[in-house]
């Protein structure tokens, strides 16, 4: 019994290695990217002080 789930693990191990692996890969990727400026970030912030 234990011995068919460790080989079951060790056959799905490294697949799921790879996919963390591309996942990682994909935030790195996507946070060496600038991301564009939105148009409300650069307006006048009204507060309800009114100041």
């Amino acid at each position: 019994m234990a011995r068919s789930i460790a080989n079951a693990v060790s056959n799905r191990l490294p697949f799921v290695a790879a996919a963390i692996l591309c996942l990682a890969a994909v935030q790195l990727i996507a946070a060496s990217c600038t991301p564009e400026t939105a148009p409300y970030a650069t307006s006048k912030v009204h507060t309800l002080s009114g100041r």
